[in-house]
């Protein structure tokens, strides 16, 4: 029997044989008629002085861009340690053992020029050249070798010649209906209607894909982007081209028709299979469901934008299938439409819906661990139960309940006792506008209607006991397509702080702003957010959300319509008014190559209490820090401004909120293998007060110290994206605190260590 401590020995044996590895010969196995491919290099000559499209150009590499050894290709960087090709050409390769398992792990066979197979990549370039209107083009290579006559690169010296351009596009003769509107589209289309655009194959033929998708939509429903031809010709005017466009010459007949809708009928198939049909007439469609089953009819009449007698529309087919799978109460949909066979010589499309029930109940269970900044850690529970089809509509009623224990750690306290909160919610989701006609929206998109009702206690043991109920009334709806509006007509919230201890007394009695946030009160308030989200191209995207909310003021006018002076109460309880807006704009671009974006966000927000209040309510309030925001500091750590408390003085995480904040953040997001995903990254920014508070010395928001108040920290970030789920691990750096440290210069940090925070989350921070 082998000792464990052999271990140690064969460690120490296999590491440094790696080491000697490096003096090792890494073509020694390399055959005498082979060379060792070490990268390539492509030479792109100007055409006519001027340099050919990125977008040529990119296409060019990317079909050259073959990965030699120790390569990485994300960074377009080649190591100079082929620990690879060391164990391939070096380490034995016994048939079994240690010594097999560490060439299998370890060992990578060598790239060759002739695996690379430059010649037929050469041919690659060309019709690529050709394809973008540079028919003079040509592309050759050579070998470029250095000291070692087993080793060469591939260089790639390209002549792309003239662009064609076309100088006159001859359109369909206007004959017939279809080529008549084919000639209309092509007119509007932004590169057939361009000043003698370049020739290039992909732009005609998304052209004429735009061509067949505005047809689709005009009744021409088996049309196909390859009827569409293009004939060229750069032999009549040397240089450049005249295209003539055509229909091809085997397109059917039955696709050169416009169709109009005919007979519209759904099938509806419960979830548990069987039952007996039942035939239903509706508004727009014939109903055959199978019973017994809940469907509100109307529901379906909403849904379907077919109309018998009209033009059929593949829009219209799209967004039925959308508005039903939006109702979230169908497993499946699938849509058929196909020729009436009666009517053959009138054109008409039947339609056939086939939706199956989904199960309505769905119940979710969720366990989570947090740490929190203020030393709380511990696990979460959260159960939920919903059906999704409570009324027959789309209606979704749910309730969750969700229950966490945490215990507080670093303190020194020896009470066993610690911190718990509860909390139950219901919700009841109608999938329309409960609302007045007047407030305008899209017949496209679905839209919801939402009633709420809360409930949660929370218990710091240390400090004090808290709950909290509150009531609201959504709107969810779209205007536009990528425009998002949601309106909290009516939220009422009450916090009623139970019970206190005398040690969070004391923290209030020498904070007062702070404990006026925290006392009991009513807060009545309507909320509106405005989202657009929007991606331009495949390379760009934006997301931009404003929120603005009141609280009190309705009210407070009411009182004072009354006459009434002074404090004004609620249920004998004062109400909170104050004005609070918030705005976030997040922009993402597409960097480099493959999937690597380079994202930003600022955000901005601010409140002010008045008139019934003096502060703003603690819930109500900004901090920054933590895995979402500030990642080289935890959350509520830092601010307002440069205040922090005094030596001997109580530092908890109650003070450290503001009624104004800005946050910038820019992330490098990259791939590394498969799910793995990396990112860098740097944040800053804090949270400032708008009214002065002597308790909490340089928290004011003031001009001057604006810039050395900001907080800045940067980092490193791994994720893992498995598309419906991002876990994410991110290890913040802080480079500047906005308060006294003890140290001065801008890098005020007291450690590197100290200025470590690592966060562990789930999605994307913004």
């Amino acid at each position: 029997m082998r000792s464990i401590n052999d271990f140690p020995g064969k460690f120490a044996v296999l590491v440094v044989s790696l080491v000697l590895l490096g003096a090792c010969s890494t073509t020694r196995r390399i055959p005498a008629d082979e060379m060792l491919y070490t990268g390539m290099k492509v030479a792109i000559a100007k055409s006519d002085s001027t340099a050919i499209p990125s977008g040529v150009s990119s296409d060019i590499k990317e079909a050259v861009d073959v990965a030699p050894n120790n390569y990485i290709k994300m960074l377009h960087w080649r190591y100079p340690f082929p620990l690879g090709l060391w164990v391939y050409n070096n380490w034995p390769n016994p048939p079994k053992g240690f010594k097999h398992w560490i060439y299998e792990k370890l060992a990578a066979e060598p790239v060759l020029v002739s695996d690379v197979r430059p010649e037929v990549r050469t041919r690659m370039i060309e019709q690529i050249l050709d394809n973008n209107g540079y028919f003079s083009g040509t592309a050759t290579y050579s070998l470029k070798q250095g000291k070692n006559p087993k080793k060469a690169g591939i260089v790639y010296d390209v002549t792309p010649g003239p662009a064609y351009p076309i100088t006159d596009i001859e359109l369909l003769p206007d004959s017939t209906r279809l080529c008549a509107l084919i000639d209309s589209i092509a007119r509007r289309d932004t590169y057939l209607s361009s000043s003698m655009p370049r020739y290039c194959v992909d732009s005609l033929s998304v052209a004429r894909t735009r061509i067949t998708n505005v047809l689709r939509n005009k009744g021409y429903y088996f049309f196909r982007p390859d009827f569409v031809e293009y004939l060229a010709d750069s032999i009549a005017e040397p240089g450049k081209i005249k295209m003539r466009m055509m229909l091809a010459s085997n397109v059917p007949s039955f696709a050169l028709e416009p169709y109009k809708t005919g007979k519209v009928t759904v099938y509806v198939e419960r979830n548990e299979g069987g039952g007996y049909s039942d035939t239903i007439t509706l508004q727009r469609a014939t109903l055959i469901q199978k019973m017994p089953s809940r469907l509100r009819r109307k529901v379906l009449d909403e849904s379907i934008l077919f109309r018998e007698g009209r033009t059929f529309s593949v829009r219209g087919m799209d967004q039925t299938q959308a508005n039903l799978a939006r109702l979230g109460i169908f497993n499946t949909i699938n849509i058929e439409a196909y020729p009436d066979t009666l009517n053959r010589e009138k054109h008409i499309l039947d339609v056939d819906i086939f939706c199956t029930f989904d199960s309505p109940l769905e119940m979710s269970l969720e366990v989570n661990a947090s740490s929190k900044s203020n030393s709380y850690i511990g696990p979460g529970l959260t159960f939920g139960v919903t059906n999704k089809n409570i009324f027959g509509g789309g209606e979704q009623l749910s309730v969750k309940a969700t229950g966490s224990y945490e215990w507080q750690t670093g303190r020194g306290r020896g009470n066993v006792f610690n911190s718990y909160e509860a909390g139950i919610t219901g919700s009841l989701a109608f999938p329309r506008l409960l609302a007045p006609k007047f407030i305008p929206r899209s017949r496209y998109q679905l839209n919801w209607t939402r009633f709420q009702l809360n409930a949660d206690l929370l218990n710091r043991p240390h400090y004090f006991k808290m709950a909290q109920f509150n009531a609201s009334i959504n709107y969810d709806w779209r205007l536009r397509r990528y425009v998002q509006n949601t309106l909290t007509l009516f939220k009422l919230t009450y916090t009623n702080l139970m019970h206190t201890t005398a040690e969070f007394d004391s923290i209030m009695t020498a904070n007062p702003a702070v404990a006026q946030s925290f006392k009991s009160q009513f807060i009545p308030q309507m909320i509106y957010t405005y989202v657009y989200d929007r991606a331009f191209g495949r390379d760009n995207t934006l997301n931009w959300q404003f929120t603005v909310q009141e609280a009190g003021n309705i009210f407070w006018a009411i009182y004072r319509a009354c006459g009434k002076k002074g404090e004004k109460e609620l249920f004998g309880t004062p109400f909170s008014q104050f004005v609070k807006g918030q705005m976030q704009l997040v922009w993402g671009h597409r960097v480099f190559t493959g999937d690597q974006w380079l994202v930003s966000r600022v955000a901005v927000g601010a409140a002010h209490a008045y008139g019934n209040s003096s502060q703003v309510p603690y819930s109500e309030q900004f901090y920054v820090g933590g895995a979402n925001s500030i990642r080289a500091f935890t959350v509520r750590s830092i601010g307002p401004g440069s205040y922090k408390a005094a030596p001997g003085q109580p530092d908890d995480y109650f003070d450290r909120t503001g009624t104004f904040k800005f946050e910038a953040n820019i992330e490098y997001r990259f791939p590394i293998v498969g799910p793995l995903h990396g990112a860098l990254f740097m944040d800053a920014g804090n949270v400032w007060l708008l009214k002065n508070d002597p308790q909490r010395p340089g928290g004011t928001l003031q001009a001057k110290t604006f810039l050395r108040d900001i907080a800045l920290g940067t980092g490193a970030g791994l994720r893992v994206d498995i598309g419906m789920l991002v876990l994410r691990g991110d290890l913040g750096i802080g480079i500047h605190a906005p308060y006294n440290t003890g140290h001065g210069g801008y890098y005020n940090m007291e450690s590197f260590g100290k200025s470590l925070a690592f966060h562990l989350a789930i999605g994307y921070p913004f």
